[in-house]
């Protein structure tokens, strides 16, 4: 009788460890916006078989790195509890800005670049100082900076675009989006260097906010800030300097897409800020603050891009596009809402 028993009594508990261990995966906040990843690749390659070619990866990863860069920084800034509605105003004001400089003759592209950098620091500051200083909610704070640096960029070139075609063969050009092509067994495939540099900022920004002593203050900052504030945590600090932090890469962002597509449109980011809202909260960060997570809006980002792209080779009109970004926000936060009241039962 032992002997019969004795081997489903050493299965129970390796299939009690499986299935422990499948439930806590399913509970990750990046468990659902990567199975709809996966649905989305799997559904749009047999809508369309050309997705899947090389020449359509390379499509979809040439615009992924510049607005994920901006989600990847929204992405500590909301999980302090605030976030940026400028980020999309910015993006397009820095490249008229730095293009401004250098067509007048006023500054080298290198230094018109740096300075644009500092301006857009100033941004960030007044931002964080306005929420930290004076009280006022984020919300109310970066909609009045998009209006003011909108307003600038337009201003600035009476609604011209700007010339960018002198960036070829530029140092700065070469290091921020130059491309390079790859040999494969399915093609060649077109990639820029804006993707090497996504890949490090999420590195960095991911190990700051899961392994570093920072990464615990927005948490706290977050999820409670009074409670976060009585245990010595810089509360005011840590969020300005993530507004400085979000500004300066939707600047650079717009810096490189003005590079990469030869164009600096005052008007260009418009609508931005949404769709990286959009990129963060599908990835699982908590729009209230305390949670957040930096693969999730990887995943985030490459769903929203994938999900642009494929509508459009699927037949459907390329305007309904919002309408199914919609749909999966709100199915989301949905799915979030479930698993945080069963993880609570549990």
């Amino acid at each position: 009788m032992s002997a019969a028993t004795a081997p489903g009594a050493q299965q129970q508990p390796l299939t009690k460890r499986l299935g422990n261990g499948v439930n806590h995966i399913l509970r990750q906040p990046e468990a659902g916006p990567f199975a709809l990843l996966v649905g989305a690749m799997i559904a749009f390659t047999l809508l369309n078989g050309t997705f899947a070619s090389m020449l359509n990866v390379g499509n979809l990863l040439a615009f992924t790195p510049e607005l994920g860069m901006v989600a990847l920084a929204m992405t500590l800034l909301m999980t302090s509890g605030e976030f940026d509605l400028s980020v999309g105003s910015v993006f397009g004001f820095a490249a008229v800005l730095m293009w401004f400089f250098f067509n007048e003759g006023i500054f080298s592209l290198e230094v018109a670049f740096l300075i644009t950098m500092c301006v857009a620091v100033l941004i960030g500051l007044t931002s964080g100082l306005f929420v930290t200083k004076l009280g006022i909610p984020s919300f109310l704070v970066t909609l009045g900076m998009l209006l003011v640096v909108r307003g600038a960029a337009l201003w600035l070139t009476q609604g011209f675009p700007q010339r960018t075609w002198a960036a070829e063969g530029s140092i700065l050009a070469d290091i921020l989006v130059s491309d390079h092509t790859f040999g494969t067994p399915w093609g060649e495939l077109k990639l820029y260097t804006s993707l090497l540099w996504f890949t490090l900022l999420a590195l960095l920004l991911g190990y700051v906010l899961v392994s570093s002593k920072y990464g615990n203050w927005i948490q706290a900052a977050g999820g409670n800030p009074m409670a976060a504030t009585a245990r010595g945590v810089r509360v005011a600090r840590t969020k300005i300097a993530l507004f400085i932090l979000t500004a300066v890469v939707a600047a650079y962002s717009g810096v490189t897409s003005s590079i990469r597509v030869s164009s600096a449109n005052p008007n260009s980011g418009d609508g931005y800020e949404l769709e990286v809202i959009a990129m963060v909260v599908i990835g699982g960060t908590v729009l209230t603050g305390g949670k957040g997570t930096i693969i999730g809006t990887v995943i985030g980002v490459l769903l929203l891009r994938m999900m642009r792209n494929g509508i459009v080779m699927a037949g459907a009109p390329a305007l309904a596009y919002k309408i199914f970004i919609g749909a999966i926000i709100l199915g989301m936060m949905a799915l979030h809402s479930y698993m945080q009241r069963r993880q609570r039962a549990m």
